[in-house]
């Protein structure tokens, strides 16, 4: 009962001024304005916006937990960059080796397992912290995979996972797909409690692909060039 009131304050809390301030980097990042590698310099922003450094600090931190900032000890804040032949090589990856984790765990995946998976889908729904949505939608993930038995596998997919953690943030937070991933997610696991494998793995390929195709369709995205 706490949890769920926590997260009915949190949902009408009123926008603060380094939330505006964050909403605006964010659709200029999301949008292409702002490119990966560009100064976010606090004294200017301040000016630009009209307020004090701290909101600018605040809502730069705010956009560092989403992975769309990257802030640097001694220089500064930078628009992250966003590689997209790398989110092609993740996600490519992620789905060969992440459909035949299923494939080897769904025969030994329980009641108890499914269950948990379950619950993680609700957590990721009421949770209002970016930063965790890429923890959680792991947490999903390894918990359909934890029956495989190989222990090599499940650590390249945690590897890839990790890899993957700022362009999830980015994909479910500014691309609007947050409620498409969940769809995918919940017909997923009805899939492996129907017990149905070959449905389970055509929903998570179709997931993951999807996921970074419309990564490195977005205008944050950039090939990369030779230096």
């Amino acid at each position: 009962m706490d949890d769920v009131v926590a997260v009915n304050i949190e949902a009408i809390r009123p926008e603060t001024v380094a939330d505006r301030i964050a909403r605006v980097l964010r659709e200029a990042i999301s949008g292409g304005e702002l490119r990966g590698g560009v100064a976010l310099r606090q004294d200017e922003l301040a000016a630009r916006f009209g307020f004090s450094r701290m909101p600018v600090r605040d809502a730069l931190r705010l956009l560092e937990s989403e992975g769309l900032v990257t802030i640097h000890p001694t220089k500064g804040a930078f628009v992250a960059r966003f590689d997209a032949k790398e989110i092609a090589e993740i996600y490519t990856i992620r789905s060969l080796l992440e459909t035949e984790a299923l494939r080897l765990s769904y025969a030994g995946l329980t009641t108890a397992d499914l269950d948990r998976a379950a619950t993680l889908l609700a957590q990721i729904d009421a949770e209002t912290d970016v930063g965790r949505w890429g923890r959680l939608n792991k947490q999903f993930h390894m918990t359909l995979y934890g029956a495989c038995k190989n222990e090599r596998l499940i650590g390249l997919i945690a590897t890839h996972h990790d890899a993957a953690d700022r362009y999830v943030r980015v994909l479910l937070s500014s691309l609007d797909y947050e409620q498409q991933s969940q769809d995918e997610h919940r017909a997923l696991l009805k899939a492996c409690r129907d017990r149905n494998i070959d449905a389970a793995i055509a929903i998570l390929q179709g997931h993951l692909l999807e996921g970074g195709r419309k990564l490195t369709a977005s205008e944050i995205a950039t090939f990369s060039e030779p230096e």
